[in-house]
């Protein structure tokens, strides 16, 4: 017997009794006082004029970086995009296999978490700001570039066939054929980029590119948690106001929820749109020029060290099966942990009027704290290991999930919701099958993305919480084994171009 539609979305909350089951056996009194006077630091933050000055001065680069990085990514993903797209290519020389081609070799580069490129260009290319907006790029381009490809795939080629026949230019008719359906989708996702990339700049900074991050690692290991909270504070209050910008100009512009759930339209407010990008340009150019980022210090590339031959015999010997087990069962636990903990956490508190309100502050805390700051935090009272990082990667990713619950509840409408509860049903009993039953199937279609990247962020946390590929990366980059290096990156963009493909089929049969 099926479970009914709105219970799919508690399925993977089932993975809370493992975890559960495993905690006291994972905890230390080590630690209990250091987390008491954490979260007490967060109602007394430092209010020092000095420490608020350097925390802003982080946090400007960290914005900085995060703008250059996400723009560069942009651009390269809608060039990349409009050059995989099986549309493109069918309609000017009748063939889709150049589409195909670069499709496949896109997924080498996004397959790589941002953070490894980071520390990847950071031993080739040395400490500069030029680091780490293109350790953003790279990822995100290739990203950028299967969502155009794929929101280009999707159109009607109609109109663009009808202008090719009637003599006009390739370019010319691929822009008035494609430019205005594509631009609200674009727009949309765009904006979500822009914050996930203020999360990854962040995350950069943890491992030493400069910016907040940094800034939030050095208090953290200080134990100054009246001046983490200082930034934390402030990283809270830029990304909050961040998510309010691009929600007002998705609402203005007529940008399509990601959930799929709205009806967007196309070619609206095009002349702000112009303005928009107008001033985006000069801003740019002054950012990277406040922050030092210049191009051509990217030429300059430091030799790599010999690998002998019997490195790699050595690296061939590590222990590649549990590493890779550890790896996969970090990102299922993870991923039940966050897909399954946004709607069961909103119907334990749907009861309470202030308890939304306070899910959403947790959220949002989970969104913007780093998980590997996550990871070390939890290592106060809990051993190293799959659970720990499963918690911290677990916590963030609900942050993300569910604030893209809320949201999709918001599109789903309360009509369903509030006559369920004018015939006498519960609130926990009216929000699972008035508002969850019309979001369920993208949800968890959305969760199927999700756990992709997830499996991607297992190496953030690997390197914390010293468990999978990710505890293996960090001793072979201590040691520059770059033959263990590659073979690692090798099984890594394995693993994720797999995990890619199942969300993939698991997303189409959802949806």
């Amino acid at each position: 017997m099926k479970p009914a539609a709105p219970l799919l979305v508690l399925l993977p909350a089932l993975v809370l009794l493992p975890v559960l089951v495993l905690l006291p056996g994972l905890m230390h009194g080590g630690g209990w006082d250091l987390i008491g006077t954490f979260l007490e630091a967060a109602v007394h933050p430092s209010l020092d004029p000095v420490v608020l000055a350097s925390l802003l001065q982080g946090l400007a680069v960290t914005a900085g970086m995060a703008l250059l990085g996400w723009a560069s990514s942009v651009l390269i993903g809608i060039a990349l995009g409009i050059a995989s797209s099986r549309l493109v290519w069918r309609s000017l020389s009748a063939t889709e296999r150049p589409a195909q081609l670069l499709r496949r070799l896109l997924a080498i580069p996004r397959s790589i978490h941002e953070l490894i490129w980071g520390l990847l260009l950071l031993q080739l290319l040395g400490l500069q700001p030029a680091v780490a907006v293109l350790a953003i790029a790279i990822p995100y381009g290739a990203l950028v570039a299967r969502v155009v490809s794929d929101l280009l795939d999707a159109l009607p080629d109609q109109t663009l066939r009808a202008l090719l026949l009637s003599g006009a230019p390739a370019p010319a008719a691929l822009i008035s054929a494609l430019g205005p359906p594509l631009l609200p989708g674009l727009i949309s996702y765009g904006g979500y980029r822009l914050e996930c990339a203020l999360r990854s700049a962040t995350l950069l900074g943890v491992f030493g590119l400069g910016g907040l991050g940094n800034e939030l690692l050095l208090t953290l290991q200080s134990l100054e948690f009246r001046e983490l909270w200082s930034g934390l504070w402030l990283l809270l209050a830029l990304m909050l106001s961040l998510e309010a910008v691009v929600r007002q100009l998705r609402q203005r512009w007529g940008m399509p929820s990601r959930f799929g759930l709205g009806q967007g339209s196309s070619g609206q407010r095009g002349r702000e749109l112009l303005l928009a990008v107008a001033a985006l340009l000069p801003l740019l150019v002054l950012v990277a020029q406040a922050l030092d980022v210049h191009p051509g210090a990217l030429l300059h590339w430091q030799p790599l060290p010999p690998m002998p031959e019997q490195h790699w015999l050595e690296t061939l010997a590590l222990p590649w099966p549990s590493l890779v087990v550890n790896t996969l069962l970090l990102t299922l636990l993870a991923a039940g942990l966050a897909v399954g903990g946004a709607p069961l956490l909103l119907l334990l508190v749907a009861p309470w009027r202030w308890g939304r309100r306070l899910l959403q502050l947790l959220w949002a805390l989970g969104r913007l704290w780093p998980p590997p700051l996550t990871a070390l935090l939890l290592l106060f009272v809990l051993k190293p290991g799959v659970v720990t990082a499963a918690l911290a990667l677990g916590f963030h990713n609900l942050g993300i999930l569910g604030r893209l619950l809320l949201e999709g509840a918001e599109v789903a409408g309360a009509g369903a919701e509030e006559a369920l509860r004018s015939s006498g049903s519960g609130a926990r009993i009216a929000l699972l099958y008035g508002r969850f039953s019309a979001l369920a199937r993208s949800y968890l279609a959305y969760g199927a993305y999700r756990s992709d990247v997830i499996l991607r962020e297992t190496v953030v946390v690997g390197l914390v919480a010293g468990t999978g590929l990710g505890s293996q990366l960090r001793e072979s980059l201590s040691s520059f084994a770059w033959d263990q290096i590659a073979l690692l990156l090798l099984v890594y963009a394995v693993l994720t171009i797999v995990g890619e493909d199942l969300s993939d089929r698991a997303r189409r049969r959802l949806l």
